[in-house]
This record gives C-alpha cells, sequence and structure tokens, in this order.
C-alpha cells in the first residue's frame, strides 16, 4: 500500500475552488476541472516512494501478478483497468459520447495508421479502450443524459414560436420512434443541415419567454436559456430539448453507459471509468469536434438515465456496481473507531474525502489517511480493513 498524489485537469469549465478544497490545498484562481488518480498514460498519479515519486502505470507494470493479482492481470493485461477521478463543473461540458470497445480498438486503429500523434488536439481516440463511467455526487450534480421518450422529446418544442422549434416538433411528431429521434439529432448537428447561429438564438428566445410565462417544463427551458448563455448560436443548445435531464443529490449515482449522449452542467462529483481518454464531441465546447464520428457511435434508443442504488455492507459502506467488468465504487463512512472489513479486491485505489480513516491490510501494513489524500493498494495486500472517522471512497475491479 502507497501513497499517490493526483495528475491535475485544468479545463475551463472547472471550479477554481471545488477540488482544492476537497484535497485540502491552496487554490490559485485557475479553474480545476478534475484530479485524476489512476494509471492512465496521458496523466498518471505519481506514487510517493522514499526514492521519490513514480508514474502508477510503470508501478503496474513492473509487477503484473503481483500487482493486479491473477485474475485481473488474465483479463486486463498490464493495465489497471479502471480510472478515478474528482470533477467540479462551474460551467457545462461538452455535449459528447464515449465509444464502445470494439470502436474504440478500430478507431485508435485507424488514427495510429494514419499518423496522427497521440497528444494532438484532434485526436478521437487516445488509447484502444472504450469509456463506460459511473458518477457518485458530492453536491448537487446537474446532467443531461440518454434520449426523452420521441413524443415527450416532441413536447418540449410545442407551441414554441420559433421555426426551428416548429420544424424539430413534426419531424418527431411524424415518426415517434427512435428513428425520429436520430433525424432530428443528425439534423441538428450535421453541417449540411446544422441550424443557423440565429436560429438557435431564436429558439433560444422562445424558451426564454416560455420561462417567463409559466413553462411546463422549467428545467428543460432554463437549461436551454443557460446553454445559449455560454455556447452562444451552438446547435447542441437545442439538442438539450431532446435529452434527459437529471439531478442528482449528494450521495446519488448514476451510469453513463458507452453510446450515451451526455452533458454535464454544474456539481462536483467522484467518477470512475473505464480507464480511458477517448470522448467524440458535438459541440457545447472549445475542443476538438467531429460530428460524423460522435453520430457513429450513437445510441438513439430512448432510455430514462440508470440510476445505480448501492449495496450495504457491515452498516458502513455502500458498493455501487455498474453493469461493466472494469470498476465499481464503494463508499465508506465511518463515525466510530471501530474497525469495519471494506468490501473489494484485486488492484485498489484509496482516496479519503474527509475526516481521518486508517487503512489495515492483511499482511499488517496501515496507513492513515486524511482529507484529499490518496493510495493505490495492489492485490498482493488481500483484505482491508479501514477504522476512524471520515469518508473513504474505493476504486476496485469486480
Amino acid at each position: 500500500m502507497q501513497r499517490i498524489s493526483h495528475s491535475s485537469q485544468r479545463y475551463a469549465w472547472g471550479s477554481p475552488t471545488a477540488i482544492p478544497e476537497i484535497l485540502g490545498v491552496p487554490h490559485d484562481g485557475r479553474p480545476f476541472a478534475e484530479a485524476w488518480f489512476g494509471a492512465h498514460p496521458s496523466a498518471p498519479a505519481r506514487v510517493v516512494t522514499p526514492e521519490g515519486e513514480l508514474p502508477l502505470d510503470a508501478v503496474v507494470a513492473t509487477g503484473r501478478e503481483a500487482v493486479l493479482g491473477a485474475d485481473v492481470a488474465a483479463r486486463f493485461g498490464e493495465t489497471l483497468p479502471y480510472l478515478l477521478k474528482l470533477i467540479a463543473a462551474d460551467k457545462p461540458l461538452s455535449l459528447q459520447v464515449h465509444p464502445n470497445l470494439a470502436r474504440a480498438r478500430e478507431g485508435f486503429a485507424e488514427e495510429e495508421a494514419a499518423g496522427v500523434p497521440v497528444d494532438a488536439a484532434h485526436r478521437n481516440y487516445r488509447d484502444r479502450n472504450h469509456k463506460p463511467e459511473l458518477v457518485f455526487a458530492l453536491t448537487q450534480f446537474e446532467a443531461m443524459c440518454g434520449f426523452r421518450a420521441p413524443r415527450r422529446a416532441a413536447e418540449m418544442f410545442a407551441g414554441l414560436d420559433a421555426p426551428l422549434a416548429k420544424e424539430l416538433h413534426g419531424i418527431l411528431m411524424a415518426q415517434p420512434d427512435a428513428e425520429g429521434i436520430r433525424t432530428a439529432f443528425t439534423q441538428l448537428l450535421e453541417p449540411a443541415t446544422r441550424p443557423s447561429a440565429d436560429e438557435v438564438r431564436e429558439l433560444a428566445e422562445a424558451c426564454a419567454a416560455r420561462l417567463e410565462r409559466g413553462s411546463p417544463s422549467p428545467r428543460a427551458d432554463h437549461t436551454v436559456v443557460l446553454l445559449q448563455s455560454e455556447y452562444p448560436g451552438d446547435p447542441g443548445v437545442v439538442t438539450s430539448l431532446l435529452l434527459n435531464p437529471v439531478t442528482l443529490q449528494p450521495g446519488d449515482a448514476m451510469f453513463v453507459p458507452a453510446g450515451g449522449v451526455h452533458a454535464y452542467l454544474t456539481g462536483v462529483a467522484v467518477e470512475v471509468m473505464a480507464s480511458s481518454d477517448n470522448v467524440l464531441r458535438a459541440g457545447l465546447t472549445s475542443k476538438h469536434v467531429d460530428v460524423p464520428e460522435l453520430l457513429r457511435n450513437v445510441d438513439y434508443v430512448a432510455a430514462p438515465p440508470i440510476r445505480i442504488a448501492p449495496e450495504v455492507f457491515h452498516g458502513a459502506t455502500r458498493v455501487f456496481y455498474a453493469p461493466v467488468d472494469d470498476f465499481e465504487l464503494s463508499v465508506t463512512d465511518l463515525v466510530d473507531d471501530a474497525p469495519h472489513p471494506l468490501p473489494g479486491r484485486g488492484p485498489r485505489i484509496l482516496l479519503c474525502l474527509g475526516g481521518a480513516v486508517t487503512v489495515a491490510t492483511a499482511n499488517d501494513g496501515t496507513l492513515t489517511l486524511e482529507r484529499g489524500q490518496a493510495a493505490f493498494v495492489p492485490a498482493s495486500d488481500g483484505a482491508l480493513t479501514v477504522s476512524g472517522s471520515g469518508t473513504l471512497v474505493q476504486a476496485d475491479v469486480p
């Protein structure tokens, strides 16, 4: 068991203060969007040793079965299969989709063959992995995820005094199924058919007017107004009316599958995902946008957001099981000094969100983590026991 330090991501949409407060470090006024605790080669965590810091991906590669365990190594090779993050959004993130495993492998191979540098700004596939993810809210967390039922989506455009709204309402009413959603979504994003900035503005103004007079869907209209203020004229503003709105309260969790269109709006959360940095964007961003590639990966079937209910172990630990093989997340709240067994096995990453928690391994190792401190636990350390008073999150492999 070894302490690790995070890798920082300073994207423009990040909160300047939220993650520094969790980590217990000063903030410098710049946006701090994500803190990564994982072994992805683009931004690995650092393992703290007496000889200095080493990248976690290098540590994982040096002791395959001892570090990962025979089962995880057999399934995932010399790779830690998950990535744990803190995320803090002050502004809406991009409209995006993550690829499935087959497409990630194909897309990576295509860009490698084309000679696109892996760190190029216009690169879509930075690795060969899919990127399903689970979000655990630390504050109220606002998002959009997956498509509404087609008739419900049509209702969002009904009565809006804007030509674009009338056109989209007609499409969805004439074809109230997944193909209708596909037609509307594609028409909004493809270069040949996407609306002009003025058309987007007119629809956003119609939503603002409906909001003032008493909207039947105030959250949807408010989201349109918010997105228009941040990304004026972007067709992604309009696509928000096709998507399910989601509000997570602290302690709630949501799973986002590969192919699921989503955008996070505001809030602070823990994320755990397959170890990947593959993001396909269609708008609401200053980063690289590749509409054809995003559309190639979208799942158009309407479905409600996938909220994950936890199972409780030993009265202290909630385990959130995602429907994938790459990761699971547990959250342990300790209010006394009594020792509690910590569910989970294999290679684990631990992050203390508050208080102080002492972790003991099966081979008599101990380590105390205070707010913002993290550790990597190799498979060879066996079962863990925790004690103290605080909150600890753990990422591990099912």
